[in-house]
């Protein structure tokens, strides 16, 4: 399969390029500054572009089966650049008649889990304080993709860690898994992977966790 990553010089973007390289991938990473990107293996291609610039991407989708995107603000201050990339990045593949988007969001943006304990819905409600700014950028970065003609999938994960790669979460598709408060990043990859070809999470939000 021929994948291009955008976001592979963050923690899941990077995640991704390795694990789909050691499945035998063909893969794009598309990268601001080649520097700070250091994963290497056959199949892969690192491509220089300033992601605001619809057309200077269109080279890297052109012909791509998936595009996964780790794209997204990292805190407060970056608040707005979710929606900005993403509408970019729409604009490259729909421009090439790329039909495959899979793109990182965060559990806040989904429905609270059905009988959530009180805890868990307490612990939300001080997330979504502190960190509005960053979840209405998802929230609406969400909205350009419903309204795009991509088949795409917004991946939902709550806390992030550095943990090891276990390939053992839940995923719900259009909510949250109960009680699901952190999951690796290299899990988050795994599951981003494994949803390509899974057709009941096309144009759909899915929430994974342990």
């Amino acid at each position: 399969m021929r994948i291009t990553v955008f976001g592979a010089t963050g923690g899941i973007g990077q995640e991704i390029v390795r694990q789909a390289l050691a499945s035998g991938h063909q893969i794009t990473a598309v990268v601001r500054d080649p520097a700070r990107f250091t994963v290497t293996g056959a199949g892969l291609e690192v491509f220089r572009a300033d992601v605001r610039d619809p057309e200077a991407l269109r080279p890297a989708v052109a012909g791509r089966d998936a595009v996964l995107s780790g794209l997204g603000a990292r805190r407060r201050a970056d608040a707005g650049i979710a929606a900005e990339l993403t509408r970019s990045l729409l604009g490259a593949v729909e421009a090439e008649d790329v039909r495959r988007l899979l793109v990182v969001s965060a559990a806040p943006v989904g429905p609270e889990p059905e009988r959530s304990p009180l805890v868990d819905r307490a612990m939300l409600g001080v997330i979504n304080s502190l960190l509005k700014p960053v979840y209405d950028d998802l929230r609406a970065m969400e909205e350009e993709l419903a309204a795009s003609a991509t088949d795409w999938t917004s991946v939902r994960p709550p806390k992030l860690t550095d943990k090891p790669l276990t390939g053992t979460y839940r995923t719900v598709v259009g909510g949250n898994p109960r009680s699901g408060r952190s999951i690796s990043r290299a899990d988050v990859a795994h599951a981003m992977l494994a949803m390509i070809d899974d057709a009941a999470t096309v144009k759909q939000g899915v929430g994974v966790a342990y």
